[in-house]
């Protein structure tokens, strides 16, 4: 792998912002500093913090990284039902982005415990 955008957990994350943005596009604007905003925070540090643990050296710090946006995928999931149970959007709305969430938090679960599990690399 040459490059962060080849993980599949990054593309699949790409694919969670643009759904992202694309729901909250639609939110009342009273909405926009609120929920719009930290929706598109957290759906954007998701891909931040993948690419930044890809760009890590050490197996602990890619697994940290990778858990903060796993977290982050958990977050959006959780702003998405709010959104549902506020009436701002329906169920079908969501339901797109909330599988992308689920998928993406697998992905990253699986990088987690690929560099969780790896043995500390002895130092030149």
């Amino acid at each position: 792998m040459k490059d962060f955008t080849d993980l599949e957990a990054w593309q699949k994350g790409m694919n969670l912002l643009k759904e992202v943005y694309k729901i909250t596009g639609s939110f009342p604007k009273e909405e926009k500093y609120n929920l719009t905003s930290q929706m598109r925070r957290a759906s954007t540090s998701v891909l931040t913090n993948t690419a930044e643990g890809f760009g890590r050296s050490t197996s602990p710090d890619k697994a940290y990284r990778y858990t903060i946006a796993r977290g982050e995928c958990t977050e959006v999931h959780a702003l998405l039902i709010i959104s549902v149970e506020l009436g701002i959007i329906t169920m079908e709305d969501a339901k797109s982005a909330i599988e992308l969430t689920s998928d993406t938090g697998k992905l990253l679960s699986g990088l987690i415990r690929k560099y969780s599990s790896s043995k500390p690399q002895p130092q030149p």
